[in-house]
Order: structure tokens, then C-alpha cells, then sequence
């Protein structure tokens, strides 16, 4: 819980900062690589939550992976560093990523199906989703393949479920009452 707070504290910081120094976009690009990379990478999650690997060395190895990243993104990693927070990197840079959409007025919306979705499908579901909220939407597919087809979209406090997983079961509910 604490760490979160930090997070959003230490978020909130750098988009001040970066929105004064007109860096808010690239600095949002590097907070979505951050997060990303640190998602798929179980090693680099492990080393930065890691007590015994130093913050010397922690910081050498994101300044290596994070190379071509922004002044303001460095300066960041460099506070975390020495103020031995750098295990809240992923949550400060998803947290980031939030507080730019909501300032830019972009919704983030899930959408969750069996297989990825094609280009034209993204689409029309941005499309559709615009349309439900009147508001930019940016969509991340989540692929379960549990749900055996259709989606299911989560846009904020509003879920449209439309699976088939989803429609077998309300059958099934319906001959059990029955």
C-alpha cells in the first residue's frame, strides 16, 4: 500500500517536471517501455526487488537497458536509486502512463479475447468504444484463451461481456432454474 502511494507521488512528480519541460510525450514513451520490459522480464523485475544485488549495480544495468532513454526518465531512475525506492520503478512508470491519459483526456480500455486482435478489429472497437464513452481510447488486448471467443471489453467501471464462455454459462444457469 505504501508502495503505491510512492508510486503515484513519485508519478505525479515527473509529469509535473516533464510537462514543464514540454518532454511529457517522450517521457511517456519511455514509461510504457519501462513498464513493458520489466513486465516480460523476469530477471530485471527479480534484480530491482532484490536486496542483496546493490544499487550500484541496479542502476548500471538500467541505465544500460534504458540507454536511449529521455533526461527527465534517467533523472528519475537516478531519485529512486538514491532514495532506495528503485523497486517501485514498474508501478511509477504504469502509474505515469495513467496520469498522462487521464491529463491528455485518453481512456484506457481493455479488451480481452481468445486470439490477438487484427488491426481491422481494433478499429472497430476503438470506434465503438469512442462512440460508448465520447472519449480517445487506447486499447490493450489481453489474449485468454478461456473465454473460447467473442471479448470481453472493460473500459473504466463499464464491462460488455460478449464471450461465448460467458453466454455457455448463462445457459447453464438457465437449466439448473429450470
Amino acid at each position: 500500500m505504501a508502495g503505491a502511494r510512492a508510486a503515484i507521488r513519485y508519478a505525479k512528480a515527473v509529469l509535473s517536471l516533464a510537462s514543464d519541460q514540454k518532454t511529457a510525450e517522450a517521457v511517456n514513451n519511455d514509461m510504457k517501455l519501462i513498464t513493458n520490459t520489466i513486465a516480460e522480464s523476469k530477471d530485471l523485475n527479480d534484480a530491482l526487488k532484490s536486496p542483496v544485488v546493490s544499487s550500484l549495480i541496479k542502476k548500471t544495468i538500467l541505465l544500460e537497458v534504458f540507454k536511449n532513454a529521455n533526461k527527465t526518465t534517467s533523472s528519475l531512475i537516478d531519485t529512486l536509486i538514491s532514495n532506495n525506492r528503485i523497486d517501485i520503478l514498474g508501478d511509477v512508470a504504469q502509474k505515469y502512463n495513467q496520469l498522462f491519459d487521464e491529463s491528455k483526456g485518453i481512456e484506457l480500455a481493455t479488451v480481452t479475447t481468445a486470439v490477438a486482435l487484427s488491426g481491422d478489429l481494433k478499429k472497430k472497437v476503438l470506434a465503438k468504444a469512442k462512440e460508448l464513452i465520447g472519449k480517445d481510447i487506447e486499447v490493450e488486448n489481453i489474449i485468454d484463451e478461456s473465454i473460447i471467443g467473442g471479448f470481453i471489453l472493460r473500459i473504466g467501471d463499464i464491462q460488455y461481456n460478449a464471450s461465448i464462455s460467458n453466454q455457455l454459462n448463462k445457459l447453464k444457469r438457465e437449466f439448473t432454474l429450470n
